[in-house]
């Protein structure tokens, strides 16, 4: 039910997808008995609360220093640095209730906060670090909320970029030369859940938890039905959990889909294997 609930929240029109709804969602897996409504209505009166702490003369500048004392300062949301790769920093619900979670999850929250209070948040999937942006009269802010909202100077972006970019990987390109506003353009909502999802998956995976990991490919796979990649390693957890016909299932659509894909001779030693599993079911 709740996968179904999922699909039809994420197939929505991008701008209608309500983005702290899906997270809380996926978040589900984890917690089962988890009350999206609550946490959703956390989140209004998180919202109600700095409302009544700005005037409406705020300026949007303003706007994100109140934002920034709100959540930062008076409520004591902190980026987890000592535990960057504990789950729990990718569920919504325990962001919330930790007030502590990583770049993405933390930027999910500043924007649904920030847009219900007159700010038009919007994220950027700046490699290696997720960050919001905010245009502005005098241009584009660009805000880490994962730093307790700072903002962020060229000098500091391109830096950021040097730490993430091989040189020699851009062509004849230096990275210090490299446009920057191509790294600053809005990540979808799909775009964001997607990222969300594939941080989950990398958890699970180096935690050898292919239970979690299977859950989490689902939710990618109503997300993005087309990605190939996920099908195939949605057939290789299967494998791993002893679901042969699943498993066989998956991996004989993904060599359908991807014929030339550069893994197919794994892949078809795989599923003869599997095949021979499935007829001692029988």
């Amino acid at each position: 039910m709740t996968l179904e609930r999922f699909a039809e929240v994420v197939r929505r029109e991008d701008a209608r997808i309500d983005l702290a709804e899906a997270c809380l969602m996926i978040a589900q897996d984890a917690y089962p008995g988890l009350d999206v409504g609550r946490y959703l209505g956390e989140i209004e009166r998180m919202a109600l609360q700095l409302r009544a702490r700005m005037p409406q003369s705020y300026k949007p500048e303003d706007r994100v220093l109140a934002l920034n004392d709100f959540l930062f300062d008076h409520l004591g949301y902190y980026g987890n640095v000592d535990d960057y790769y504990d789950p729990r920093n990718s569920y919504l619900n325990d962001v919330i209730d930790r007030r502590t979670g990583i770049p993405i999850t933390l930027s999910i929250l500043y924007m649904e906060i920030g847009r219900r209070v007159g700010l038009p948040l919007e994220g950027i999937s700046f490699p290696g670090h997720f960050m919001v942006r905010l245009r502005v009269r005098s241009g584009t802010l660009v805000l880490d909320p994962f730093a307790c909202g700072a903002p962020q100077s060229e000098a500091e972006l391109r830096e950021r970029l040097k730490r993430v970019i091989p040189e020699g990987l851009t062509a004849e390109v230096p990275v210090a030369e490299l446009p920057l506003e191509q790294f600053l353009e809005p990540a979808s909502k799909r775009q964001i859940l997607s990222r969300v999802l594939r941080n989950l998956k990398a958890i699970y995976r180096e935690k050898q938890n292919p239970e979690r990991m299977l859950e989490v490919l689902n939710r990618m796979l109503v997300l993005s039905p087309e990605a190939s990649a996920e099908l195939r390693d949605r057939g290789y957890v299967y494998e791993r959990l002893e679901c042969w016909r699943p498993a066989l299932k998956d991996l004989t659509e993904y060599l359908e889909r991807e014929p030339d894909a550069p893994d197919v001779s794994e892949v078809r030693v795989r599923l003869m294997e599997l095949t021979a599993l499935c007829a001692r079911l029988n």
